[in-house]
Formats: C-alpha cells, sequence, structure tokens
C-alpha cells in the first residue's frame, strides 16, 4: 500500500508540474525578441557600412570614380568585378541586411503598443524614416543594377522573385518618398539614440528625405522630364539642406565592431592596398585646389602625385590617402549641402528652380561649402581663378558643375561613379587594360541570380538592354 501511494504522488507531481518543466527550456536571460529600433539600427549601420567600405570584396566605386586606384591587385580598377562576387556581395547587404532589417523593424514597432499622443507621433515618425531608408536601399540597387525584384523582394519563401521595371520601381519610390516626407511630424520624437545619423532629429531628417528626392528629381528627369520637375521642385518647395550642418553623417565609434570600416581596411589591416590616382590628382593641381593636400598625403617631389589608374602600381612611388582617412571615428559622409547646391546649381541651369542665372551662386556655394567640411581656407581664391569660375571655366554648365562635384565628392564613391554617369562629366577613361573599354554604366547582375534564378535574370538582363558593364540604364541617357 505504501509503494502505491508514493507511485500516486509521483504521477501527481509528474502531470501538475508538466508546465513548469516546459518552462525549464526556456532562456530567461536572454531576450527572444529584438525590439524594433534594434532593427532599424542595424540596417541602418549596415547600409553606411557598404557605402564606407573600401574593401575590394564589398566596395569599388571609389575606383570607379577613379578617387583611388589599386596596387598589387589592380582587377577591380579594371573593372573585374565578377572573381570576388562585389555584384552578390552588394545585393546581400542590401536584400539581406537593409531592406529586411527595415522590413522586421516596421513589424515590430507596428505591433508595439503605444502610449498617448506622444507615442502614436513617434511611431509615425519612426515608420516614415524607415521608408526613408528603404527608398534609399532600392534606389540604390535600381541605379547600380537596373531592373531589380521589387513587389516580390522580401518574401522569403519565394527563392525565385521576379525582376520588375527599373524605372517603374524608381517612380513608385519617388512616390513613397514624398509620402514619408508627409508624415514627418517634427514636434514628436523618433528613434532617439538608436540613430547613429541624426539622433533622433525629425526635422533633419525630413530635410535629408527632400535632399534626396531632389537628388533622384534630376536623376530620372532625362528619363521622365515631367515627373523630375515635379520632384525637384516639390523637394525644393518642401526643404533642402540649407547649411553643412545639416549633413547626413554616420558617426563611427573607437571600439570595433563599430569604427569606420576604412579605418579597418587601410588600418586594422596593414595592407598597402590603395594610392591616390592620376585623374583626379592631376585635375586638382591643375586647379591649385587645396584639398588635394587633405584628400591625400605623402607629397612625391614636393607635390601629390596620383598612380596610373588601373596600372600594378608601387605603393612608395606614390602618394596615398590622407591622414584624416585613417581615424577609427571618421564619420561616414551619405549625403551632404555641397552635393545638394550642386544639384540646386544643376537644377537652375535646367529652369527646374530659379533661372540659369542663378546658378552660378549655387555653384559658388556648393564649393565654399565643401572646403568648409574639410577645414581649407580659400575657397574665395579658388574661385576667382578663370579655370574655375563658373562664367569662365571651361565647357557646358554639365562641364563645370560635373567636374567640380567629382572632386567634392571625394570618398563618397557611389556618389562620384553615379554623378559622373549622369553628366558624362568629367571625361574619365577606362584604363587600356580594362576588361571593357569605357567607363562602367551598371554592375552587371549577381552570379547567385545566374545560376538560382535563371529565368527570372534571363527575362531582366534582356529587358535592360543585356548584362553588361556597358550598358546605360533608364535614367542614363546621354
Amino acid at each position: 500500500m505504501k509503494k502505491i501511494s508514493i507511485l500516486l504522488l509521483t504521477l501527481f507531481l509528474v502531470f501538475s508540474c508538466s508546465d513548469n518543466l516546459e518552462d525549464l527550456n526556456k532562456d530567461t536571460k536572454n531576450a527572444t525578441v529584438a525590439a524594433g529600433e534594434t532593427f532599424f539600427t542595424g540596417a541602418q549601420k549596415n547600409m553606411v557600412d557598404y557605402m564606407a567600405s573600401i574593401n575590394v570584396n564589398r566596395n569599388v566605386w571609389r575606383q570607379f570614380a577613379q578617387q583611388v586606384t589599386a596596387t598589387t591587385y589592380p582587377e577591380e580598377a579594371n573593372y573585374n568585378i565578377a572573381d570576388r562576387k562585389i555584384p552578390d556581395n552588394l545585393w546581400a547587404a542590401m536584400y539581406r541586411d537593409v531592406l529586411k532589417d527595415l522590413d522586421e523593424s516596421a513589424k515590430v514597432l507596428s505591433a508595439t503598443p503605444t502610449v498617448g499622443t506622444a507615442g502614436a507621433t513617434q511611431l509615425k515618425n519612426q515608420l516614415a524614416i524607415i521608408e526613408v531608408m528603404n527608398v534609399y536601399a532600392y534606389a540604390t540597387l535600381v541605379e547600380t543594377f537596373g531592373n531589380i525584384p521589387y513587389t516580390e523582394a522580401l518574401d522569403f519563401t519565394n527563392v525565385l522573385p521576379k525582376y520588375d521595371d527599373g524605372k517603374t520601381v524608381y517612380v513608385a519610390l519617388i512616390a513613397r518618398l514624398s509620402a514619408a516626407i508627409t508624415k514627418m511630424d517634427a514636434a514628436g520624437s523618433s528613434f532617439g539614440a538608436a540613430d547613429i545619423m541624426y539622433g533622433g532629429n525629425v526635422a533633419k531628417w525630413k530635410k535629408f528625405a527632400n535632399s534626396f528626392k531632389l537628388r533622384m528629381g534630376l536623376i530620372i528627369y532625362d528619363a521622365d522630364a515631367t515627373l523630375g520637375a515635379a520632384t525637384v521642385q516639390s523637394a525644393v518647395t518642401s526643404g533642402v539642406f540649407t547649411s553643412n550642418a545639416d549633413n547626413a553623417l554616420f558617426q563611427y565609434l573607437n571600439a570595433t565592431p563599430n569604427t569606420n570600416p576604412m579605418w579597418v581596411d587601410l588600418v586594422q589591416s596593414g595592407r598597402l592596398d590603395f594610392v591616390a590616382a592620376a585623374p583626379l590628382v592631376d585635375a586638382m593641381n591643375g586647379l591649385n585646389d587645396p584639398r588635394v593636400n587633405v584628400y591625400y598625403r605623402d607629397p612625391v617631389g614636393g607635390v601629390i602625385k596620383g598612380a596610373p589608374y588601373g596600372a600594378n602600381n608601387s605603393y612608395a612611388l606614390f602618394s596615398h590617402i590622407g591622414s584624416m582617412f585613417y581615424v577609427s571615428t571618421l564619420p561616414h559622409v551619405v549625403l551632404d549641402y555641397a552635393n545638394v547646391k550642386f544639384m540646386l546649381a544643376e537644377a537652375a541651369e535646367r529652369s527646374l528652380v530659379g533661372t540659369p542665372a542663378n546658378a552660378e551662386a549655387h555653384y559658388n556655394a556648393a564649393i565654399a561649402a565643401s572646403f568648409d567640411y574639410y577645414g581649407v581656407s580659400g575657397s574665395g581664391v579658388y574661385l576667382l581663378q578663370p579655370s574655375v569660375a563658373y562664367t569662365t571655366a571651361p565647357g557646358t554648365w554639365k562641364q563645370k558643375i560635373g567636374t567640380q562635384k567629382w572632386i567634392a565628392l571625394y570618398n563618397q564613391g557611389f556618389n562620384a561613379w553615379t554623378e559622373f554617369r549622369r553628366l558624362d562629366y568629367p571625361a574619365l577613361v577606362a584604363p587600356p587594360t580594362g576588361a571593357v573599354n569605357v567607363v562602367p554604366r551598371r554592375f552587371t547582375y549577381p552570379i547567385g541570380e545566374h545560376t538560382l534564378n535563371g529565368a527570372n535574370y534571363t527575362s531582366a538582363a534582356s529587358a535592360v538592354g543585356g548584362d553588361l558593364l556597358t550598358t546605360k540604364l533608364f535614367w542614363d541617357k546621354f
């Protein structure tokens, strides 16, 4: 009888405690669901890390813009981007590490209860800022590849997403950006310290969104003048950058893994992979541009010396990337006031905002802003030179603006490459050893897409005019 009682008691304890035993498998010390703000910060950092990197496995835009060139391994300077699967790496970074994190951030934040009017406003601002970043990421993909997965892009159960027409996507992105701008309430809060770019300042995010909208309007203008003009005018009316204080800067820290990727690639790696490129150095030296001594260091024979672009160069024989870019905490410039003023000069020349008579003032202000950002004095003297002054500098307005914008966009490789493709100035040429005989107009699609999404890849390649480095995209008309 005693044995039966013990057995019954044991069975009672087992069944009555089954729920508690399951609880033993739960991790009570670590979060099982990430906060929406965490996903946002991750997406923001992943996005800027890719744009800031100079690693040849990730980011070759500075080389395409001929701001720097290679030493021992000149494959990328010669436009071989397939061996290291550079398109695949960009594709994964934007879709998996940026867009998917932004998607999760929006989902988690939307499912989190808000408190009062302030909480509702904060959520509205957060979702609008997420939309701005979505537009930035998708626009980067369209401007790089052309047609891309869009409507089916983030459904990870669909491993064979279709590609959408690049122009159709770009038009939709402009509409999404416009809607996000109208939803921002500068009187409310947003991400606070989780926002590494603006610290949650909604007014600054709104200026950034309008400035990026101005850029998108100019990019699409040659493909759709009506939409381009309306987009530019709407952005300027709503309010773009008005000083360097508005610059979109991602502030890095002094501790790994939050250091500037350039520092990782140039200092921590201990590698000597890059030297100054002759095209930009020669242009700046020819214009007596004092910024050349900030952009680069280690003069040769008393002057900054650039290496032949695309050649197998010796590190010891040429000047190198400037000292300020070897600092772990260096902020990366996502978009700046100088670029905006150059865009306004172009908008004036096209009579979209003001008239051609207004272009010179914007051009002068753009150059002054670039000098100020880099702590270089003498912009007024520089602008007095006949080779620089807007009324006497050689060429059309595209050449004047394009050349000076190229100089000002140092270390903003993607923006510099895109503006070169759009304005066709400066007249960069491919190296004689290049895989193609022109500076690439796009990235080829990832190798992974050839093999895993073949039918949709083949259709997209045909639609853009061929999956080639030389194929001009829908917005690159001239």
